[in-house]
């Protein structure tokens, strides 16, 4: 048996014969055609936008035999039909040499392939710290380390300082002697963060709408009963929205007249960082309305923070530059930040956000992470200063990879999200990425009704009016459930409703 497969094998190479029907005994079809498929769907960190896409519908490609010129000849149906391809050539070769290896055999090659290496969680050798002084760095210099990098965060009155570990010296050895000085007890490692998005896939063909808002992004905002039609403006008072994530195509048809002001902030040396995300997630905040990706505030300026960039294949943001990143949008006056990305808890980072909140002038919204329902909580979204979202279907189902815990917050919709692709067009997104946006835009229509309001206040405000899903109350899954605008521009109390705009 082992000496025909080798003839076949070199038949095959040598072109000498047409693929014809495997010989009774010999190898199925099955088999010939069983590595025609692309894989999974990815690990849940990436955007999947493989294409920049276009809008277009899915495609693939096809061959069909000629009715002539056959070389074959043979019977009509079957792997011997038609005129032969490279392609078949080399899907029947792949299957010849898998079935030369018995069961046992193909198993153990399957278990002993060297899979991908774990993705780093910090930077290799730094160390960031919060309230340093010159005293303390000093004696750090001293001692061997150096200063990379230093910024003062003019929002709040503090600076940061990115550290080099001496050469013998262990992280955990260096963060235990930061923290050991009077000033450095927040040092922690310089924590990475990715963007939240799993897989996107291309349109459907559309469909007659029957809901007032007529397009492919309209299932998502009747699920949470935005208000439509919407002024340019929103609900009133004026309002800027800021978000920190990868590169934005700023000149995407869907961005089209809005107001972004994108700035990169992740060192010059660092590779940078794709448009896919970013520029999906600006469109679902400030999409151009007569796109194919409309925003749910067009009108509203957005302040961009690019912090990421990309090493040997991954797209990721350090907290060294979140916290910088953080700051400049504070310092550019927005109101409300989102941030589609998920990481390990940090000190550093989670002190900065918690004296954002104490200074009660800006609101922080961010992705509850797509590990699954088993994964750690994902931070920032974890803390406590942060507005937790999860995704669900348009019927309001949980997201399959969603993260879980008592920290989520909001559900809203992050499943099959309509919004625009990296180049030009728009296409479907799936992630809590993509989940952020839609509270980010109605904390920006809460604080257009309501102006100083605390965000303590913003977050009960929404827990209140949020739609209850699964178990009754509060939950690990859906925490206070489903965002819910009740159609309107939202206020406080009894006060008056603001109108939305007439069809």
């Amino acid at each position: 048996m082992r000496v025909l497969r080798a003839i076949l094998v070199w038949v095959l190479i040598l072109g000498l014969v047409p693929l014809g029907p495997w010989p009774e005994g010999g190898f199925s079809a099955s088999m010939a055609w069983a590595d025609d498929g692309d894989g999974g769907d990815g690990d849940g960190d990436g955007d999947g936008d493989g294409d920049d896409g276009d809008d277009g519908s899915s495609s693939s490609s096809s061959s069909s035999s000629s009715s002539s010129g056959s070389r074959s000849g043979g019977k009509s149906g079957g792997i011997g039909t038609g005129e032969t391809t490279l392609r078949d050539y080399r899907r029947n070769l792949r299957a010849l040499f898998r079935g030369a290896l018995p069961e046992p055999a193909r198993q153990a090659a399957r278990a002993q392939a060297p899979r991908a290496a774990p993705r780093p969680t910090e930077a290799p050798n730094e160390i960031i710290a919060r309230g340093l002084n010159d005293v303390d760095a000093a004696a750090l210099v001293a001692q061997g380390y150096g200063i990379i990098d230093r910024i003062d965060l003019v929002s709040l009155g503090v600076n940061i300082q990115r550290l080099s570990v001496p050469e013998g010296t262990t992280l955990d050895e260096a963060r235990a002697a930061v923290q050991a000085l009077p000033t450095g007890e927040t040092a922690d490692f310089n924590h990475y963060y990715r963007v939240e998005a799993e897989e996107s896939r291309a349109p459907d063909e559309e469909t007659s709408d029957p809901l007032p808002c007529e397009g492919l992004h309209c299932p998502a905002r009747a699920l949470i009963d935005w208000p439509n039609p919407l002024g340019p403006q929103g609900c009133g008072a004026p309002v800027t929205i800021g978000m920190i994530d990868t590169g934005i195509n700023t000149d995407h048809s869907a961005l089209t007249g809005a107001q972004v002001a994108l700035t990169r902030v992740a060192p010059e040396d660092y590779n940078a960082s794709s448009a896919i995300h970013g520029t999906a997630v600006a469109a679902l905040l400030v999409g151009d309305p007569a796109s194919r990706a409309p925003g749910l505030l067009p009108g509203v300026p957005l302040v961009a923070v690019d912090a990421f960039h990309k090493e040997s294949g991954d797209e990721r943001a350090d907290a060294f530059t979140l916290v910088r990143g953080l700051d400049q949008l504070v310092g550019a006056g927005a109101t409300v930040i989102n941030l589609s990305l998920a990481g390990p808890p940090n000190s550093v980072l989670q002190e900065t956000l918690a004296a954002l909140e104490a200074a009660q002038t800006v609101v922080v919204v961010a992705a509850a992470g797509n590990g699954g329902p088993n994964a750690p909580p994902a931070y920032p979204a974890a803390y406590d200063s942060v507005i937790a979202v999860t995704a669900v279907d348009k019927a309001g189902g949980i997201y399959r990879r969603a993260g879980r815990g008592p920290h989520v917050d909001l559900a809203a919709p992050g499943v099959e999200v309509w919004t625009a692709a990296s180049v030009q067009g728009a296409r479907w997104k799936t992630g809590t990425s993509f989940a952020v946006p839609y509270v980010t835009a109605a904390v920006a229509l809460w604080q257009q009704g309501n102006p100083g309001m605390t965000p303590a206040e913003l977050r009960a405000a929404l827990s209140q009016s949020a739609a209850d899903l699964g178990a009754p109350g509060v939950d690990d899954i859906f925490g206070h459930g489903l965002l819910d605008l009740g159609g309107r521009c939202p206020v406080l109390g009894d006060a008056a409703i603001l109108p939305v705009l007439a069809d």
